[in-house]
C-alpha cells in the first residue's frame, strides 16, 4: 500500500505543476503569465520533476525531503499569512502533502519502485544450502539433540 500512496500522491502533485507550467488542465482562476525565473516557476518545475521522480520511485527519499521542504515554505509564506488555520486560509493541501512527502522520506518508496527495483541486487538474504547440505545439517542436529 505504501507504493500505491506514493503512486496516487505523485500524480496528483504532478497536477499541480502542469497546471503552474502548461496551464493544464486549465485553472478556472485568471492564470498569470507563466514565468520560469519566479517562485510560481520554480514550484512548477518541482511539482512536476519531483512528482515524476516520485511515481517512479526514483530517489525517493532525498526528493521527497526536498518537496516536504516546498510545501512547508508554501504554506508558511503563501497560505499561512491569509488566517490561523489551514481550513480558512486554504493551505490543507500544502500541509498535507508536507507530511506526506516527510513520511515517504523516512519510509522509502515500497516495492513497486525503482529504488527497489535497482537494490535488489545489493540486498542480502539467507544464505540458501544446498539439499545435501541441509540433509546432513540435520542430521547433526538430530544426532546431537539425541545425545543431549
Amino acid at each position: 500500500m505504501l507504493s500505491v500512496l506514493r503512486i496516487v500522491a505523485a500524480v496528483l502533485f504532478m497536477e499541480h505543476g502542469t497546471q503552474k507550467l502548461f496551464n493544464f488542465p486549465p485553472n478556472p482562476t485568471a492564470q498569470t503569465p507563466f514565468v520560469l525565473v519566479s517562485l510560481i516557476g520554480l514550484a512548477g518545475v518541482l511539482e512536476l520533476f519531483g512528482g515524476t521522480a516520485l511515481l517512479l520511485g526514483l530517489l525517493t527519499r532525498p526528493i521527497a525531503f526536498l518537496l516536504a521542504g516546498q510545501m512547508a515554505v508554501a504554506y508558511f509564506t503563501v497560505h499561512a499569512p491569509q488566517g490561523l488555520y489551514p481550513i480558512g486560509n486554504r493551505g490543507e493541501l500544502a500541509a498535507l502533502y508536507c507530511f506526506l512527502f516527510l513520511y515517504f522520506s523516512f519510509a522509502g518508496a515500497g516495492a513497486w519502485s525503482l529504488d527497489a527495483l535497482f537494490a535488489r541486487p545489493f540486498q542480502r538474504g539467507p544464505i540458501a544450502l544446498p539439499t545435501s547440505e541441509r540433509r546432513s545439517h540435520r542430521r547433526r542436529r538430530e544426532d546431537q539433540q539425541r545425545v543431549a
